[in-house]
Parts: structure tokens; C-alpha cells; sequence
């Protein structure tokens, strides 16, 4: 891929795990079409960055501690000049996907795509194209050809996204005294 006419593409990147995010920043640092303006691991930092740093695309996951990526999405679709958003996460789930695209995301991506794969869907959203990872398209378009058919909303997915993290901790086998370490709560709060 010949990136070199391109004007370089400003990017942010928010994902809660760590070595998501440093193996994201080490793949699309090489890419001389992409600058890595920042990181995050949470959507409150996200919010002020992008304010500040005004990125041109924001790659993010929509699993956050602090709130989804979907309510990311939508807060910044109202923003004075809002970035591209490309949802990359691992979630496949029918309604994540329809609740980020509703909410503006301009593209959703499954976290086993390639490297090349995904450098070019960046491309693609920053040029003004919406992406959908192949393994979700023909359920996308089913849904949307069948909207009768879609299936109801599950009672896990009314809970938030702290909510969730709790819950797949307890499935993990730890303690509410071990849940409240990891995640800065209270037991109580747990």
C-alpha cells in the first residue's frame, strides 16, 4: 500500500486494555499515512483529548470502564468538529453493533482482523466510507431486510458497562472483595 500522496491521519486511541492499546500504537506508528495523537484506556480521558487534540479518526472499543464506547459515540457526534469513529473491539453482539452505528460510528470492526485489514479500513473511514467487519455484514443486512425478525434484547445487555465488567469478573470466579481491588469500587458497591 502506497500511503505517501495521503495528507496524514491524525489518530486516538481508546481501548481499557493495555496491551490493546500499545499493540495498536506499535502496528499504526509504522504506517507513515497515521499519527498516534494519544491513547486512553477510559472515556473520560477520551472526551477531554479529543476536545483538546482534535484527532481526525478515534479507534475505539466499546467496553470502557467508566462508560461504553457507544455513549462515547454519541456525545462526540454532538461535538463542534467530531472525529471519525471506528469501532474495533471484540464484542459481535447484534444490538452493540446497531446502537454504534446509530449512535455515529462510521465503522465496526472485530478485533481478529488483520494488520493490513485494518490499515485500510482506517483509510477508508478517514476518506469518508462506513466499514463493517465481513463476520457481522450478512447479519446486518438480514436484520435490516428483517426487522421483524430480530431478536429481543437480552436483560445483559441493560447493564452498563461497569455493570458487565462486574459480572464477567464474579463468572471468572473472584470475590466481591477482589472485584472492588481491580476495579476501585467498594465492596459494598460491588
Amino acid at each position: 500500500m502506497d500511503h505517501s500522496e495521503q495528507p496524514v491521519i491524525r489518530l486516538w486511541i481508546t481501548d481499557d486494555h493495555e496491551v490493546t492499546r500499545v499493540g495498536l500504537r506499535t502496528l499504526l506508528s509504522s504506517c507513515p499515512a497515521f499519527e498516534i495523537v494519544g491513547e486512553a484506556g477510559s472515556a473520560a480521558e477520551t472526551f477531554a483529548a479529543v476536545q483538546r487534540l482534535k484527532p481526525d479518526l478515534l479507534l475505539l472499543d466499546v467496553r470502557l470502564p467508566d462508560r461504553s464506547g457507544i455513549e462515547v459515540c454519541r456525545r462526540l457526534r454532538d461535538a463542534e468538529s467530531p472525529p471519525k469513529i471506528l469501532v474495533l473491539t471484540s464484542y459481535a453482539s447484534d444490538e452493540l453493533i446497531f446502537e454504534a452505528i446509530s449512535s455515529g460510528a462510521d465503522g465496526y470492526l472485530l478485533k481478529e482482523i488483520h494488520a493490513d485489514k485494518l490499515i485500510q479500513a482506517i483509510l477508508d473511514v478517514a476518506a469518508g466510507k462506513s466499514i463493517l467487519d465481513p463476520a457481522v455484514t450478512s447479519r446486518v443486512l438480514n436484520r435490516v431486510r428483517n426487522p421483524s425478525a430480530s431478536p429481543a434484547p437480552s436483560k445483559f445487555d441493560l447493564l452498563s458497562a461497569q455493570e458487565t465488567r462486574v459480572v464477567a469478573l464474579v463468572a471468572e470466579g473472584k470475590t466481591n472483595k477482589e472485584i472492588a481491588r481491580e476495579m476501585g469500587l467498594s465492596d459494598k458497591t460491588v
